[in-house]
C-alpha cells in the first residue's frame, strides 16, 4: 500500500487527540490551586487537659479510621476491650468511652473534616452523638 494511503487521515486523528486530551484534563487544569484550604480543627478543653491521645497526631490525623476498624474486630471477634499504645498506655476500645471523652463535638471535630474529604463514615450508624455506652 502507497505511503500516502496509510497516513490519509493523519491530521484530523492527531487533532482529535488534541482535543480528546483537553476535554478529558480540563477539570485538572481549570481548578489547579483553587482547594479549599484545609478546616482548622479546635481541641477541646478536655482534649487539652488529657495531653495525650490513643496516638500521636499524625497517626491519627492519617490513620484513625484504621484503628477505629481494627478496634471494632478486636472488640466484635475476641472481646478484649483494652488498647496499649506505643507508649504502654491504656485505653478502652469505644469511640464512645473514648474518643468522644476529648473530642465530644461530633459536628465541630468529626463532621469537619469529614465534609471536607468528601467521607461518609458508618460509625455513626450505631454510635449516636456522645451517649455513654453500658459497659
Amino acid at each position: 500500500m502507497p505511503e500516502y494511503k496509510r497516513m490519509y487521515n493523519k491530521d484530523k486523528v492527531i487533532t482529535g487527540l488534541i482535543i480528546f486530551l483537553a476535554v478529558m484534563t480540563f477539570p485538572f487544569w481549570y481548578n489547579h490551586g483553587k482547594a479549599a484550604p484545609a478546616p482548622k480543627i479546635e481541641l477541646t478543653k478536655e482534649a487539652k487537659a488529657a495531653k495525650q491521645c490513643v496516638r500521636d497526631k499524625d497517626y491519627m490525623k492519617t490513620e484513625h479510621m484504621q484503628l477505629l476498624d481494627e478496634w471494632r474486630d478486636v472488640v466484635v471477634r475476641e472481646g478484649k476491650r483494652m488498647y496499649v499504645n506505643t507508649e504502654g498506655k491504656e485505653f478502652n476500645m469505644s469511640l464512645s468511652n473514648s474518643c468522644l471523652e476529648c473530642h465530644s463535638n461530633k459536628a465541630e471535630f468529626c463532621d469537619r473534616c469529614h465534609d471536607y474529604a468528601s467521607a461518609d463514615p458508618y460509625c455513626w450508624d450505631c454510635h449516636i452523638d456522645n451517649p455513654k455506652e453500658k459497659k
